[in-house]
């Protein structure tokens, strides 16, 4: 792996200023007032929202406390999405901060998962990470860890230590240097205009030839949509972890480098803003 070790902590420490307030209709004893947190984009809501269940839970009536879930202007969040990726496909071109409002009943079953506690999220993460190098090295790397290495990836990013996570994922990010790159690139695209969850298949960061594949290779292959002729406008946006990266960047260099802990590239592509 190429060592630009300031953007893998940059992609690290980003975060997004976030307003969080109950729904009118839950009932309390008193006011509640709203409640301001930085959220890591790198991390999953429920993984660091404590805080604000606390907030709410003073003012509520016992009775009335039942799962916390999340939702952003009618849409509920899905605390399996990383927090980043939620923020571009929903909210990216709006003021700061972001402004999410709490719910502690009617839980849209039709739209989110449960998760009763972290050991669901560790569950999904690590499911994740699986996968990714099941993609990459066909889950050489992941197997021959032992368990204490996959339970530091967890707890990396559980608290927010980026060089311990980074001690177990740089090993996940290698590839023998006959091979110029992955097996096969683990990402997601999704799009904010469609009911599809995302798209996911098998692309390759080095072409036939022995030439990188760029981003803009696999949007051609993947999504077409996304890419636009020179002369036309352009009226979406293609973002990871909150920029608009170039589409000649190589796939495997955005792999490395702007991968969730979970290891897979979360690519969001929205429509361009009109203003």
């Amino acid at each position: 792996m190429t060592d630009d070790k300031d953007v893998l902590r940059d992609v690290w420490f980003g975060r997004i200023p976030t307003c969080f307030t109950l729904y009118q209709d839950e009932i309390t004893e008193r006011e509640a007032e709203p409640y301001y947190l930085l959220l890591p984009r790198i991390s999953y809501l429920t993984l660091v929202t404590d805080k604000v269940k606390k907030h709410f839970q003073k003012v509520m009536r016992q009775e009335e406390v039942s799962e916390i879930w999340f939702e952003y202007e009618g849409t509920p969040l899905k605390w399996h999405y990383p927090i980043g990726l939620l923020f571009d496909l929903h909210a990216s071109n709006t003021a700061l901060p972001w402004s999410i409002t709490v719910h502690f009943k009617n839980f849209p079953e039709k739209d989110l998962l449960h998760c009763h506690s972290k050991d669901v999220i560790e569950a999904h993460f690590m499911a994740c990470i699986k996968e990714a190098d099941a993609l990459k090295h066909k889950s050489q790397v992941i197997n021959e860890m032992q368990k204490k290495d996959h339970k530091q990836l967890w707890m990396g990013l559980q608290n927010d230590k980026f060089e311990q996570f980074w001690a177990i994922n740089r090993k996940l990010m290698e590839y023998p240097p006959e091979d110029n790159g992955f097996r096969y690139i683990p990402f997601r695209i999704y799009q904010a205009t469609t009911e599809r969850p995302f798209i996911q298949k098998l692309f390759r960061p080095i072409a036939s030839g022995g030439q990188l594949h760029t981003l803009g290779d696999l949007l051609k292959d993947v999504c077409p949509s996304a890419i636009i002729p020179e002369d036309a406008e352009q009226k979406t946006q293609v973002m990871i972890h909150g920029i608009e990266p170039m589409l000649e960047t190589p796939i495997q260099w955005l792999s490395e480098h702007m991968s969730y802990p979970d290891n897979f590239l979360h690519i969001s592509i929205i429509p361009r803003p009109t203003d």
